[in-house]
């Protein structure tokens, strides 16, 4: 697949497989979600065309109808979250729009979009995913609103939902459509129905709140919207099953006798798998059309994404529900291929921004029982209280830094995302692997994230103890003083999370004064 056939503009007289409907500028880059399920789809054998950023009625008939099926997603960013501020203003800039004009994505874009297909083409399948759709698949709280949402399903009529990262299920629905066979019973997929409609493996439906050897029943929507306690029961049962290996589905009554099935969570991709994704003809560019500048491809242009998953757990973050805490990572060879890449693009400059994922430095799943039972329903792997079975080894991933370096044409590889520093304080060969950081791999600071220095609050947010963190700043501050240079260390800070006081407030600000550091940005509570 060739960028100039994923058209902004139709092709004359040309019917596609699929359609795959996106909120932002069409960067064919693998950072980009849009840009793996289009060019994952092709792979199967089908014709695909991207439909960016449509704005009105004739912007969503413009290809005609799909073959097979429509596949939408809200995007990189969750649409609210994007355009608008935790204080609910409206945002002045988009940076996945052309020039960073704001405006082009709806509010609630999935939901949007998909009304709009249906009402064109009603008999047209639709396939929703992505972390828009992910993350309200079950009956959840709406920050906008203040108040509980059924499924995003029952909102938009989409006909099934891939949650999670999408390429193992999206495999099997292509294969399904192509054949013509029912799109039930995939695993990492969601979908709604009546009773009659249940799998023969649910009935009868009892709604005890017990299920079988496959299924769970969490409370109905009518109860969770008003009920605190159950909505907080529920989303610990979603949650606790949302491992790969042991977990199950989970059935939702909502209104109008409908009941939401989610099937359990699909079997991990593959490292061999990974690593076909990553090696599929991305262009690493924004598509032709645009004329000017989209800032989000700008940074991770010359980044490498070297994993998925992350176990840090921390108990506010969305990752561990939509990646989930076990890690999947590409291969040594795999990496050092898109780095090649990468060097003989003709706009390379030599630098590698950034090699990681949601915490640079996991590489590996945190113990060898995960690989058999899945992460632990109740125990986290680290974060305030680190478990004791959790393997530190950074070992490989500065092996795969230092091969990236003798590659022709790079001068220097940076670490941007993110390290955990609790991680590498845990490491046997700590001061080794930090003096290599400092030496080769900062790009003037370090982004960590302590997010608070009250215990009391670090412990609800299941991240280390602030002294970890003096610790850790002290040691950095000590090697770049012994190597001459000046480097700083950014840390990111939360305020106005629910467990925090108003003296608590205090306390971040009376440190942060006491190390003369005033903070350009710092990260409201988003609940």
């Amino acid at each position: 697949m060739h960028s100039e056939i994923i058209p902004i503009e139709p092709i004359e007289n040309t019917i596609f497989d699929y359609i795959v409907v996106t909120p932002e500028a069409f960067v064919d880059h693998p950072s980009f979600g849009t840009a793996i399920i289009a060019r994952l789809t092709e792979r199967e054998g089908n014709t695909v065309a991207v439909m960016a950023q449509p704005q009105n009625a004739d912007d969503f008939t413009k290809f005609g109808a799909p073959k097979r099926a429509f596949l939408v997603s809200g995007g990189v960013v969750d649409s609210m979250v994007n355009n608008y501020t935790v204080a609910k203003n409206r945002r002045a800039e988009d940076v996945y729009s052309e020039n960073g004009k704001y405006g082009l994505r709806p509010d609630r874009a999935v939901t949007v979009y998909c009304k709009a297909l249906k009402k064109a083409y009603p008999d047209t399948p639709i396939v929703i995913g992505g972390i828009e759709a992910s993350l309200r698949r079950f009956a959840h709280y709406d920050y906008w609103t203040d108040s509980v949402y059924p499924s995003i399903l029952a909102d938009c009529g989409a006909d099934i939902l891939v949650y999670g990262m999408g390429e193992v299920p999206l495999v099997e629905i292509l294969s399904r459509l192509k054949n013509n066979e029912p799109l039930k019973g995939i695993k990492g997929t969601a979908y709604l129905t009546d009773k009659n409609g249940l799998p023969p493996s649910i009935k009868p439906f009892t709604e005890d709140g017990t299920g079988n050897e496959k299924y769970l029943y969490c409370h109905s929507f009518d109860e969770v919207k008003t009920d605190k306690y159950k909505y907080a029961l529920s989303f610990k049962l979603q949650s606790e099953n949302s491992n790969p290996i042991v977990g199950k589905g989970i059935v939702q009554r909502h209104p109008c006798n409908q009941y939401l099935v989610c099937e359990p969570p699909c079997d991990p991709i593959s490292t061999a798998e990974l690593d076909k994704v990553y090696a599929l003809p991305f262009t690493g560019k924004p598509h032709p059309s645009y004329r000017g500048r989209i800032p989000a491809s700008e940074e991770i242009e010359f980044s490498i994404t070297s994993h998925r998953g992350c176990f840090g757990g921390c108990s506010y973050c969305a990752l561990t529900f939509h990646q989930g805490r076990m890690i999947t990572k590409r291969s040594k060879v795999s990496i050092i291929e898109e780095a090649e890449k990468l060097a003989n693009d003709p706009s390379f400059k030599g630098y590698i921004n950034d090699v990681g994922g949601p915490t640079a430095n996991f590489r590996n799943p945190s113990c060898k029982k995960q690989l058999k039972a899945g992460v632990c329903k109740n125990r986290q792997c680290i974060g305030f209280s680190p478990c004791p079975n959790l393997e530190v080894d950074h070992s490989e991933y500065f092996e795969i830094l230092r091969e990236l370096k003798k590659i022709a044409k790079v001068k220097k590889v940076f670490i941007r995302s993110g390290i955990r520093y609790d991680y590498l304080l845990m490491d046997k060969n700590c001061k080794k692997y930090l003096k290599e950081l400092c030496e080769e791999h900062i790009s003037g600071q370090l982004k960590v994230a302590p997010e608070h220095t009250s215990d009391k609050v670090l412990q609800l947010m299941n991240k280390p103890s602030f002294r970890v963190y003096k610790e850790f700043r002290a040691l950095y501050t000590e090697e770049n003083a012994r190597q001459g240079k000046k480097q700083f260390l950014v840390p990111y800070l939360i305020s106005s999370h629910p467990g925090a006081t108003l003296k608590d407030a205090v306390n971040v600000t009376e440190y942060l004064r006491s190390v003369n550091y005033c903070p350009e940005q710092v990260q409201d509570f988003y609940p």
